[in-house]
């Protein structure tokens, strides 16, 4: 487990055993550009999601409200959405 591991990861790995849900700061994740446009006012430096890069899937409880909203419009799933009617729900 890494520093920057999700203190809620007994949990996730409930709900998502193969999702890895990490804390990154809006510059590191790497967020699409429709998710960044609707962010004008968030610092990219700033902490704000946590989540699995590469399944994009975030956990909202520890994200950013804002980027959480704009991450709705984009490929992005939350984590419950992921794991009932999402790709997930299969797992």
């Amino acid at each position: 487990m890494s520093s920057r591991s999700c203190p809620d990861w007994p949990r996730l790995m409930e709900l998502a055993p193969d999702l890895q849900f990490k804390h990154y700061t809006v510059a590191e994740a790497h967020l699409p550009s429709e998710a960044l446009m609707n962010l004008p006012d968030v610092p990219l430096g700033a902490v704000a999601i946590c989540c699995d890069l590469e399944h994009h899937v975030y956990y909202a409880q520890h994200t950013e409200p804002k980027v959480a909203a704009a991450l709705r419009e984009t490929h992005w799933y939350e984590l419950n959405e992921w794991a009932t009617t999402g790709p997930g729900r299969a797992a």
